[in-house]
């Protein structure tokens, strides 16, 4: 009887913890369920694939197990021309987003017509397949949903990558994985957040632009620019080289490291790439020494490199 009150103190708090995760976790996730995708949310989804973080099938986010984003002139199929046409390619065996696994969390609109007029329910990821957005009408409105061209068109892996060809492809998913892997999100957000930051960094997203994200790379800590949009504010593929090689090239006071070492050990020549020189010259234009900064060499197409600045560029 003396510890009476004890008993019913514990009590009290498990009901109140319980019910106020109930209302953190449970309560939210049914409604943003219910929430419509919006376009960016589904581009987001088969650009990125299935897990940008640690998962099983790529385990040192190496980027492996990516979908790959092209941009299609011509009919894969037929060969003849047609209007500029974005395709998401997943090859067999890459795991697809979970908006195409599990529908119901693309929102009312964007699953009924993703389903019936999409088709994406034939998909098989053993297969592979072909995706793209359309719009089409529910309930009156204007409403975004992903098509299975394979199932509807017959648009097979390979022959949309020999058609798209590598300078129409993007590693964008593949790029993702790197931002996380070597921390660019412990400095940049990908969230606007005040009315100064919308009117230099962009719109802010909405709710309907992370259905099936995962993860977020919302940042924690901004000490660099938000780069939600950088891709619109800056699509110079050379200017990105310069500064993921040596920031200070293009920004002599930046306080972001160096990344040369996702160039690998070989430029797109073959030919080695010698670090410790590289550095060596630089400091010597740093001293005045040189008139020019050493040149940056050229990355392989197959680089991590490569899919970084793929994946910057995508942000728009």
């Amino acid at each position: 009887m003396a510890f009476r009150e004890y008993n019913v103190g514990s009590i009290c708090f498990g009901i109140a913890l319980a019910g106020s995760m109930m209302i953190t976790i449970f309560f939210p996730t049914g409604d943003i369920s219910n929430i419509p995708a919006t376009e960016i949310s589904l581009d987001k989804q088969l650009t990125y694939g299935y897990e940008s973080g640690f998962n099983y099938w790529d385990p040192f986010l190496n980027g492996k197990n990516k979908p790959l984003k092209v941009t299609l002139t011509k009919d894969p199929v037929t060969g003849q021309p047609m209007d500029k046409t974005v395709a998401y390619v997943f090859k067999p065996g890459v795991k697809f987003p979970n908006g195409i696994y599990k529908p119901r969390i693309l929102g009312h609109g964007p699953k009924e017509l993703s389903e019936r007029l999409g088709r994406i329910s034939a998909a098989d990821d053993s297969k592979g397949a072909v995706f793209v957005i359309k719009h089409g009408t529910y309930k009156g409105k204007e409403t975004p949903y992903i098509e299975n061209v394979t199932a509807t068109k017959g648009w097979q892996p390979e022959k949309v990558l020999a058609t798209a060809g590598d300078a129409n492809t993007s590693y964008a998913g593949a790029g993702k994985t790197m931002f996380i892997r070597e921390g660019c999100w412990w400095c940049h957000t990908l969230l606007p957040e005040e009315t100064q930051d919308w009117q230099t960094f962009g719109r802010p997203p909405m709710t309907g632009d992370f259905n099936g994200e995962s993860p977020t790379a919302f940042g924690s800590d901004r000490k660099a620019p938000d780069l939600l949009h950088v891709g619109s504010r800056n699509s110079s593929r050379e200017w990105m080289m310069l500064h993921f090689f040596n920031p200070r090239l293009v920004q002599p006071h930046s306080i972001m490291p160096r990344y040369n070492y996702l160039w690998g050990k070989t430029d797109a020549h073959g030919n080695p790439i010698d670090l410790a020189k590289w550095s060596k010259e630089y400091q010597e234009f740093y001293e005045g020494k040189r008139i020019y900064p050493p040149e940056v060499p050229d990355y392989r197409p197959d680089s991590e490199i490569r899919y970084l600045i793929d994946f910057v560029l995508n942000l728009k």
